[in-house]
């Protein structure tokens, strides 16, 4: 499986993991977060509802703007291929924009876990870390492939700046000239 569609669908599943008790129980939601013991109000549970939607859409989106669910239902238009290097007109613009709500999410969380102390910030910090972290890497290195030279296997876009790069003037013995 690619990493893009790896990391599309681990921030859509870890995003609908939380918001799902958020929408479904948020009086237990809200009730674990207080440190009194006293029901939640009535307000405390449409903001907790109003976040669980919200994380739910931004999950959706996530997978619809990226290329993982096709949105035409025609199929006369040509398929996108491997190479390829964006899946959809939106996928890097989305990719960037949810690595940072995960890489702030998780700041957030490990804060929160700081002057808490509470295991449930903690397990956010864990899980917003993992899927910023995929997402970092995608950012960096899941964008195209590689421009590889058929002589000598080597990625055109190297440079031997300051050091000379002896393996890129190499030909390779496996490769055999045409």
């Amino acid at each position: 499986m690619d990493v893009f569609y790896a990391y599309t669908y681990s921030t859509a599943g870890w995003l609908s993991l939380q918001s799902l008790p958020l929408i479904m129980v948020p009086r237990i939601m809200t009730t674990l977060l207080l440190d009194e013991t006293r029901p939640a109000s009535e307000l405390e549970i449409y903001f907790a509802r109003c976040l669980g939607f919200s994380l739910l859409t931004i999950a959706i989106l996530t997978v619809m703007l990226t290329g993982s669910i096709p949105l035409n239902s025609t199929i006369s238009e040509p398929v996108m291929t491997e190479d390829d290097s964006s899946k959809a007109p939106y996928a890097i613009p989305t990719l960037i924009v949810t690595s940072l709500f995960q890489g702030f999410s998780a700041f957030y969380a490990y804060t929160r876990y700081l002057s808490s102390g509470q295991t449930t910030f903690a397990i956010g910090m864990i899980g917003y870390s993992a899927v910023a972290a995929i997402g970092l890497w995608c950012v960096l290195f899941a964008n195209g492939h590689g421009k590889i030279s058929r002589k000598t296997g080597a990625d055109k876009r190297t440079t031997g700046f300051p050091f000379k790069n002896a393996q890129a003037t190499k030909k390779h013995a496996w490769k055999k000239s045409s």
